[in-house]
């Protein structure tokens, strides 16, 4: 098998408004950078329709990006460059053959783009929801059953999605999500209500979900989510993929599951978006679907990484990522740690089948207020998605009805004594951590002054995690 190429995304689209001070300036600001692109790029484009009419959408896009392509970077990854170079190709005929390609959408609303314009105010900056590798997204109103626009606060509320040109996602992942979502009904799918093709312009509009990302509130938030609404959110996510793999009319493989796709309502009901990267499923004989390796780095699945064999197991494995995420409040990735844990799930791997290490595992901003048992059981959960043999995963239906009965579990762990226990044990070990970090700086301080050490600290290897370190010189992170 020829090796595929890989294209892995960093990041989804981020929420705005959800930290306060500098941090909070430097995020608009770069939003706003997005937004001004947006805005000059869409002069570019009216201009140049204005000289000559007869100019086709693609050569419209190809002389536009030019101009306003800052960085001069090189694509990607060649998969990025193949399909934006298809997606491009493709734009000049993908007006008047849109009504072939959104059949399957027929009961989506269908947009102009001066009536997304006017929804959203002008596009205009205070209305900016967040950015992602499709583009920006705007908060918009509109009429309950139409498409024109209303006042801010009256009719409907969506969120408007805008394709940006230059970035990784183009015209076909743009066509994947209005032929998957306009055509997947469920309570756990967010809602794709209508679309806009327009000259080169590509929008999508939403429900629009209130509460934002579940990577927002987990990794960005001062207080830490809950822990009963880290498990409705979990059992709501696990009974999307459910619908995807074994309920929807063709089995689809989601491809993209990650925190920053988990959308949440006003009642922090899970939702997936964003189907760019979804594909159809195998059916009949077929084990897998060959194709591209795309994702976002530290949620794929090894197998689908190394063969580029996709099956419903893969997102499996993501799932797993993703309640891992939920249990410890750590990213999938995360280069700011100590060595040995940038990779969630091999520094969490050795503690998830082990009953009395689990609990090293939570998120200590949780500070014991989360159910015992629950967390054991998820725990053990989380090691069956992300077995290494995609065969011995569970199917996401099972997954579902493993949390189902963890939802409303009310054993709290700071009322447990043996919870009482592992944070003495933890205590301790931090104590001795401390120790052990002193006691290495003792011994440097006296060699550099060239004098015998009166005293220093010794650990052995089992003790300190320096020699540790040091004992295993050939392992790195992953």
């Amino acid at each position: 098998m020829d090796p595929c190429p890989v294209a892995f995304r960093s990041e989804g689209w981020e929420d705005v408004d959800e930290k306060k001070g500098k941090k909070k300036k430097k995020k608009m600001g770069e939003l706003s950078g997005c937004w001004m692109r947006f805005r000059f790029r869409r002069r570019l484009v009216s201009s140049s329709s204005k000289v000559d009419t007869s100019i086709s959408s693609s050569t419209t896009h190809f002389e536009s990006k030019s101009l306003t392509d800052e960085s001069g970077d090189e694509p990607i990854a060649p998969v990025i460059s193949e399909l934006a170079t298809t997606s491009n190709t493709e734009s000049s005929s993908s007006t008047c053959t849109v009504g072939e390609e959104l059949k399957v959408a027929s009961q989506l609303r269908k947009f102009t783009f001066m009536e997304l314009k006017y929804a959203t105010r002008n596009f205009r900056p205070e209305s900016l929801l967040g950015e992602g590798g499709f583009g920006c997204v705007f908060k918009g109103w509109i009429e309950e059953n139409g498409t024109a626009p209303m006042k801010p606060g009256t009719g409907l509320t969506v969120a408007v999605k805008i394709l940006n040109h230059e970035g990784p996602q183009g015209h076909r992942e743009w066509l994947t999500e209005v032929y998957f979502l306009g055509e997947l009904l469920h309570p756990n799918l967010v809602k794709l209500i209508g679309y806009c093709i327009e000259d080169d312009q590509r929008l999508l509009a939403y429900e629009y979900m209130p509460r934002g990302s579940l990577e927002g509130h987990l990794f960005r938030r001062t207080l830490p989510l809950p822990w009963p609404f880290r498990m409705k959110i979990a059992l709501g996510a696990a009974k999307g993929l459910a619908f995807l793999h074994e309920e929807a009319k063709r089995p689809v493989i989601y491809r993209d599951f990650k925190t920053s796709n988990i959308l949440l309502d006003a009642d922090y009901n899970a939702k997936l978006s964003d189907f760019g990267l979804a594909k159809d499923g195998p059916e009949g004989d077929k084990t897998h679907v060959s194709t591209r390796v795309m994702g976002t780095y530290g949620y794929a699945a090894p197998e689908y990484v190394m063969t580029g064999h996709l099956t419903s197991r893969s997102d499996v494995y993501s799932f797993g990522v993703v309640l891992l995420e939920i249990m410890t409040g750590r990213r999938s990735m995360d280069n700011n740690r100590p060595r040995g844990e940038h990779s969630l799930v091999e520094w969490a791997r050795p503690n998830l089948g082990e009953r009395r290490r689990f609990y090293r595992l939570i998120d200590p901003r949780l500070e014991g207020n989360f159910s015992f048992r629950g967390a054991q059981k998820t725990a053990q959960l989380a090691h069956r998605c992300l077995r290494r043999d995609p065969k011995a995963r569970p199917l996401m239906s099972e997954v579902v009805e493993a949390l189902k009965p963890l939802v409303d579990l009310k054993d709290m762990a700071s009322s447990s004594q043996l919870f009482q226990m592992m944070q003495e044990e933890r205590a301790e070990a931090s104590d001795g951590n401390r120790r052990s970090r002193s006691g290495l700086k003792k011994q440097v301080s006296f060699t550099r002054n060239g004098h015998l050490p009166v005293k220093t600290f010794s650990y052995s290897s089992h003790e300190s995690p320096f020699h540790q370190s040091l004992a295993k010189p050939g392992s790195v992170a992953t």
